[in-house]
């Protein structure tokens, strides 16, 4: 996984609540509800990341998952047509989701918390199928871990020490 630095303070980020979930903890005096918010954030432009806050109020564990999540921020490889660079698989846990390039025109062919990552990130031309576990925090998680894995051809090419023209052929 790419982890390099990024200024979240420059990126114009927007925000999507993927779910909420109500948890219970059994006590002596009663149960202790409280809430957990999956929170996805990107900047439609090759930055996306996912954070989890948990609070005994709805608006205060979003506020909290979208603060983690831009604390997990990751950048994409995407090519001219804004689809990704090459077919990957990203796995999180038991949850797999498999990313395969598309050409113009397709859209984003995605489930529901796929879906989400996709469009928070930029991505404009992507097919997407969920394998295994259908934990949304877990798709969420292997989409994108999947898409922070992907590479351009010029890392690749610089890698192999080839030129860009030679991985092509």
């Amino acid at each position: 996984m790419r982890r390099e630095i990024i200024d979240a303070s420059q990126l114009e980020l927007s925000d999507k609540v993927v779910t909420i979930k109500r948890v219970t903890k059994t006590v002596k005096g009663g149960r202790n509800m409280r809430f957990t918010a999956l929170v996805v954030v990107g900047d439609g432009n090759g930055h996306v990341g996912a954070g989890l806050g948990k609070a005994v109020e709805i608006p205060e564990a979003i506020r909290k998952g979208k603060e983690d999540a831009v604390k997990h921020l990751v950048t994409i490889a995407m090519d001219e047509n804004k689809s990704i660079t090459h077919d990957f698989i990203g796995k999180y846990g038991s949850a797999s989701v498999l990313l395969k390039k598309a050409p113009e025109g397709t859209g984003i062919i995605a489930g529901g918390p796929a879906r989400v990552v996709c469009e928070l990130a930029g991505i404009k031309n992507i097919r997407t199928k969920s394998l295994g576990s259908n934990n949304k925090q877990n798709v969420v998680l292997a989409t994108i871990t999947g898409l922070s894995q992907l590479k351009n051809p010029e890392d690749v090419a610089r890698m192999r020490g080839k030129a860009v023209d030679e991985i092509f052929a």
